[in-house]
């Protein structure tokens, strides 16, 4: 088993910094806005306006779930987590998922069901206040979220930048804001102008609607890299290619791979190798194909190959091992 982590760890961890820099700003902005929603959400009784104020209360918690995220998926492994603490990264985002659900989208909904059910107290004054309160909370949410498309694209754009679930869960975030607060905005400017509160109620659902359909989003993402997700099909094609060029490789009976983290990779090969290799030659030889595997795809921290033999290989297709059962075959044993 061979790998790269001296070289590995530096660039993750600058974009760790250039990510964690992205989240308190976010979470800065979230804290201020939340305040300022609350209190005019309050002031003018509008429930569009509460329902963003919950809204913000979730992105700040989730921003510090985020940050947990951060420092604890980076701990070197150890005895109990021997393969490394890179899936945490997984589980605080896809507890961020749930806090957007429960915090922000149920709330959201409750208001907007509240407003239908018993109206809501006008305040011509507080509602002015109010949406000046949400002017300003829209250009601190376009900030911040400019912030983190940027930060994206110095991570090589969508496909590679929003593999990070932080960076992706502050932009889903930051991008849920801005539509949510527009979505505000124009249900109090409405109840003012007609004097019917369903317009605002109908503000509050679709702000929980929107907080609901991105938690499932974000959540999906988090359970499939949680359950244990595979590399992409790029980097196994190109692992694929490589053990197939292989001179002492007669055939790649299987090739598994794992994303245990943001930048690493488990890979698993049973791999046929051409007769007459003696033991310390397949040594030898399997040393080299890990090595070669780790530069040719750095992510492959931990690379396992399974050798098995012809001989055996043949032997287990006769009535004989037939009779014995799969386990005279061996297969399931490492190298």
């Amino acid at each position: 088993m061979t790998g790269t982590d001296g070289e590995e760890k530096q660039p993750g961890r600058k974009a760790d910094r250039k990510t964690r820099v992205t989240v308190l700003v976010a979470l800065a902005a979230n804290l201020v806005i939340a305040v300022a929603k609350a209190i005019g959400g309050f002031v003018a009784g509008s429930p569009a306006l509460l329902s963003e104020a919950a809204h913000s209360v979730a992105d700040s918690l989730n921003e510090i779930f985020l940050l947990a995220a951060l420092r604890r998926s980076r701990r070197p492994a150890d005895r109990k987590h021997p393969f490394g603490y890179g899936k945490e990264r997984f589980f605080w985002s896809l507890l961020a998922a749930v806090g957007i659900f429960v915090m922000g989208g149920c709330f959201s909904f409750f208001q907007g069901v509240e407003a239908l059910r018993n109206g809501a107290e006008e305040s011509l004054s507080g509602y002015v206040a109010g949406l000046v309160v949400l002017g300003i909370a829209f250009l601190a949410e376009g900030a911040s979220l400019l912030r983190a498309l940027h930060q994206v694209r110095g991570q090589g754009g969508l496909a590679d930048g929003l593999r990070d679930p932080a960076l992706r869960t502050v932009v889903a975030e930051d991008g849920t804001a801005v539509l949510g607060v527009s979505f505000a905005m124009a249900g109090m400017a409405l109840h003012m102008v007609t004097g019917q509160v369903v317009w605002e109620a109908c503000a509050s659902l679709a702000i929980g609607g929107l907080l609901v359909y991105v938690a499932y989003r974000l959540g999906r993402e988090a359970r499939d890299q949680l359950i244990g997700e595979a590399a992409d099909a790029e980097a196994s094609g190109r692992i694929r290619a490589l053990l197939r060029a292989q001179p002492e490789i007669d055939s790649v009976e299987a090739l598994f791979t794992m994303k245990t983290g943001l930048d690493s990779t488990l890979v698993a090969a049973r791999v046929d190798l051409v007769p007459g290799l003696d033991s310390e030659r397949v040594e030898e030889v399997s040393v080299r194909i890990k090595r070669s595997i780790t530069r040719t795809v750095p992510e492959a921290g931990e690379v396992f190959l399974d050798v098995t033999d012809r001989s055996e290989r043949e032997a287990a297709g006769s009535p004989a091992a037939a009779a014995e059962g799969p386990a005279a075959t061996g297969e399931r044993g490492g190298a």
